[in-house]
C-alpha cells in the first residue's frame, strides 16, 4: 500500500479506531479500581435503545439526540433496576443483569424493525460499528492533510470522538487529585469536603458521553473490550495509578492499531482473501494483551 491509498483507506479508521479506545480505556481505569467494570459493560448495553429511540425521533445520528436518546435510556435503566429490585427483592447485580440484557435485546428488536437503510445503523452496526467504511475519500496523500477542501470531507465521526477524547483527557487532568484520593480511599475524601457522589457521578457520565461518541464507530464490542481490558491490564502491571493510566493508554492504542492491521493483513498470511472485522479483532487483540498480562504482569500478585 502506497502512501496515497494509507492516507485514504487506513488513517481515518486507524485515527477514529484509537482515539476511542483512549476515550474508553481512561475513564475505565477508575471503574476498574472501583470494581465497577461493568458498569462500562451496562452502558454499551443501555446507549443502544436510546441511540434508536433517538433516530427514530430525529431520522438522523447525530450527537445531541444521540446522547439525548442514551441518557433517557440510562434513566429508565435505573428505575427498572430499582423497581425489580425492591419488588422483585433480589440483590442489585441480578436486577441489573435482568435490565441491561432486556434493554439490548430490545434496542436490537427496534432496529430490527425499524427503517435505517439510509444511516449506517443496523444491529450488525451495533456490534461491530462500522470502522472500515470511515475513510478518506477526498484524500489524494499527505498532502491532503493542509488542503481545507480535502479535510472538509474527513468523517464526522472523527471529529466527535476527537472531541470527547480531549474532554475526557482534560477531564482527568483537572480532577486529577480528587479522583484519586475519593477511588483509593472514599472515607478519607469525605473527611476533606469532597463530592464524593458527585465524582461517581462525573465518571460514569465521562465513560457514557465516551461510549456513545464511540458506538456510532466501533459498535458496542470494542467499547467493551476498551473499558475493561486495557485498565484491567495496566492495573497487573504497576501499584501507581499515573503509571497505570500510562500503561491503559499504551494498550488501548496497540490493540487499536495492530487490530485493524491485522484484519485487514492478518487473513491474508494464510492464504485468505477475506478480511475479518475490525472491532472484532480489535477486541480479540485487548483480551490477548490482558492475558499476556495476567499472566507475566509484575502486579499480577
Amino acid at each position: 500500500m502506497n502512501g496515497a491509498d494509507f492516507v485514504a483507506f487506513s488513517l481515518t479508521p486507524l485515527l477514529i479506531g484509537s482515539l476511542a479506545a483512549l476515550a474508553c480505556a481512561l475513564p475505565g481505569n477508575f471503574l476498574v479500581l472501583r470494581r465497577q467494570a461493568l458498569v462500562g459493560d451496562a452502558i454499551s448495553h443501555v446507549v443502544l435503545p436510546g441511540i434508536v429511540l433517538a433516530f427514530l425521533v430525529t431520522g438522523t445520528i447525530s450527537t445531541w439526540p444521540m446522547l439525548l436518546g442514551s441518557a433517557a435510556a440510562a434513566i429508565v435503566a435505573v428505575v427498572l433496576i430499582e423497581a425489580i429490585r425492591r419488588f422483585g427483592r433480589i440483590e442489585p447485580g441480578a436486577a441489573m443483569g435482568v435490565v441491561f440484557t432486556a434493554m439490548f435485546a430490545a434496542g436490537v428488536l427496534a432496529l430490527e424493525q425499524s427503517d435505517t437503510s439510509g444511516v449506517h445503523l443496523d444491529v450488525e452496526h451495533a456490534l461491530f460499528g462500522n470502522l472500515e467504511s470511515l475513510i478518506w475519500l477526498d484524500a489524494t496523500g499527505w498532502e491532503s492533510l493542509l488542503d481545507p477542501a480535502a479535510l472538509a470531507g474527513l468523517p464526522p465521526e472523527l471529529f466527535r470522538i476527537s472531541l470527547v477524547t480531549l474532554a475526557v483527557v482534560a477531564g482527568l487532568a483537572v480532577f486529577w487529585r480528587p479522583l484519586a484520593i475519593s477511588t483509593f480511599d472514599e472515607g478519607f475524601a469525605k473527611t476533606l469536603g469532597l463530592p464524593v457522589r458527585a465524582i461517581g457521578l462525573g465518571i460514569v457520565i465521562a465513560s457514557a458521553l465516551a461510549a456513545v461518541a464511540a458506538f456510532d464507530a466501533v459498535g458496542s464490542i470494542i467499547v467493551i473490550a476498551m473499558f475493561i481490558c486495557p485498565p484491567a491490564a495496566a492495573r497487573l502491571m504497576t501499584n501507581r495509578l499515573g503509571v497505570q493510566v500510562a500503561w491503559s493508554a499504551v494498550f488501548a492504542l496497540i490493540a487499536a492499531v495492530l487490530g485493524f492491521t491485522l484484519a485487514g493483513s492478518g487473513p491474508a498470511w494464510f492464504g485468505s482473501e477475506n478480511a475479518v472485522s475490525a472491532a472484532g479483532m480489535v477486541g480479540t487483540v485487548a483480551g490477548v494483551i490482558l492475558a499476556c498480562a495476567a499472566l507475566f504482569g509484575p502486579a499480577r500478585n
